[in-house]
């Protein structure tokens, strides 16, 4: 019986997948291997399936995007944690996984957890002048909560980000109780959290939405997928589109130039300092890029 369906988790060479009919136990057949695909988490794909709940994968349905580490495919929107104490946030790690993450077509939303120590509202007042959803949350009193759950429910594929001992899985946990993750302890002595999960797999949180359980999924890990081009760079950068093109001068790299219309909205609070400060570190970092290898890596 040929079906379609969605991976939820692929453990040991067998791929979990939910079908109308029920979640089939499916291995892959040997031409993905061949064409050097990997099915995975957040894939759409056919079957061939049997009475019994067990069958194969035929096809793996075009990805609007996918990450490899961990490997998650069709991600829709993506909670990038970070604490504003125990660990103290680090803007140019939040915004180098937003612009990866804007890059790749994913809608980023940046959750500052922890707020029952502190506000962080000096941190929340660039990301909402950026117009990037930014929500102050916390396990501990709940705050928060309620909007993280109405973005969740809206549908879609949904996961977490950020350094080790954010309290990702803590915030999880405060949101579905059910889900019973297991929280590490935050390691004083080397300033992060122990990795507690241990594969990827998609948890259904309502109709047509889920969340993924990530093993260790941390913004380091983007490190991976960093921009090489520098147009892209720009662009995910959503503050600057109401600027680009209206420069003096059409190579402009909107970091030191005369006449440059990001710099003006930066002076005039259109553009929050940090958020530039993060897109020129970005820009010298790949500038330095050989372009060689900007090729390679793209090809």
């Amino acid at each position: 019986m040929e079906l379609s369906g969605l991976i939820l988790k692929c453990v040991g060479g067998f791929y979990f997948v939910e079908t109308d009919e029920g979640t089939y136990q499916c291995i892959a057949r040997g031409k993905f291997r061949k064409a050097g695909i990997s099915p995975c988490a957040g894939d759409r794909v056919r079957i061939s399936g049997d009475p019994d709940l067990t069958g194969a994968v035929e096809e793996v349905f075009s990805r609007r995007n996918h990450l490899e580490r961990p490997p998650l495919a069709n991600l829709d929107r993506l909670f990038v944690v970070a604490s504003v104490q125990d660990p103290f946030p680090e803007p140019l790690v939040i915004d180098k996984t937003i612009a990866v993450t804007e890059a790749q077509g994913i809608e980023p939303i940046v959750l500052l957890s922890k707020s029952d120590l502190e506000s962080g509202v000096s941190l929340k007042a660039a990301y909402d002048l950026a117009g990037i959803p930014c929500i102050q949350v916390s396990s501990k009193t709940g705050q928060g909560l309620d909007a993280v759950r109405s973005l969740l429910s809206a549908g879609g594929i949904s996961a977490f980000t950020g350094n080790s001992g954010v309290g990702k899985s803590s915030l999880i946990n405060a949101l579905f109780p059910d889900f019973s993750l297991k929280v590490g302890e935050v390691s004083r002595k080397l300033g992060r959290g122990r990795h507690t999960t241990r594969q990827v797999e998609l948890l259904p949180i309502g109709e047509n939405a889920y969340v993924a359980d990530t093993p260790g999924f941390s913004t380091f890990d983007i490190e991976r997928y960093r921009l090489t081009d520098l147009d892209t760079l720009m662009h995910s950068f959503r503050e600057f589109a109401p600027y680009l093109g209206q420069c003096q001068f059409s190579s402009c790299s909107h970091t030191t130039e005369k006449g440059c219309a990001v710099l003006q909205a930066l002076e005039r609070g259109e553009i929050a300092r940090s958020r530039h400060e993060s897109y020129t570190k970005l820009y010298n970092e790949i500038k330095e890029v050989p372009q060689w290898q900007v090729k390679s890596r793209n090809a």
